[in-house]
């Protein structure tokens, strides 16, 4: 067991887990309780709002991507609830330039999916002056590339005409691009 995981949980164990995606959200929930945190599941922006605004947790996995809006506002709503919250905005869509927007309005963490209950829990229970190991493996050139597209797209608020133009790339191309998940 490592130093992080060896760290105190609180005396509030509440963890919120925002996710859409059924069974990595219950997964998570039951690996979290075993760590000693005490999960709520939610399933929606709607409904991780609600929760933040009337019981705002010690602790946060937020997705970024669901299907009634972005993670994003609901970590605004617990940040102005609970300014010593730890929140992980979780994504499979993993980008610097959303991982810069998280961190901006109050995430502590930002991780890319697959990622599991140890890497979740190394994230909540950091202390701030924490770095992250470096990688094992560095970007590919594909990566790379996607990764700059999703950085010029948050620039252009996310408008795929005004990408696609400053990317020099046909609007569909672009579209494409973007529906799917970043590579490895």
């Amino acid at each position: 067991m490592s130093e992080t995981e060896m760290r105190e949980i609180g005396a509030d164990n509440s963890l919120m887990i925002l996710d859409d995606d059924e069974p990595f959200r219950r997964r998570l929930a039951r690996a979290m309780e075993k760590r000693g945190f005490n999960p709520t599941a939610l399933d929606s922006v709607a409904a991780g709002r609600a929760f933040c605004t009337a019981t705002p947790p010690a602790y946060a996995v937020v997705d970024l991507r669901l299907e009634d809006g972005t993670g994003l506002d609901v970590v605004e709503v617990l940040r102005a609830r609970r300014a010593d919250a730890k929140i992980v905005v979780l994504t499979g869509y993993g980008a610097i330039a959303t991982a810069v927007a998280a961190v901006k309005i109050g995430a502590t963490d930002y991780l890319s999916k697959p990622a599991d209950a140890k890497d979740v829990t190394h994230a909540l229970l950091a202390l701030p002056g924490d770095k992250p190991p470096p990688p094992e493996n560095p970007m590919s050139a594909d990566r790379v590339r996607w990764e700059h597209i999703q950085r010029v797209f948050e620039l252009c608020d996310r408008n795929v005409s005004e990408t696609a133009r400053r990317l020099n790339m046909h609007r569909r191309t672009l579209q494409r691009i973007l529906a799917k998940r970043s590579p490895k």
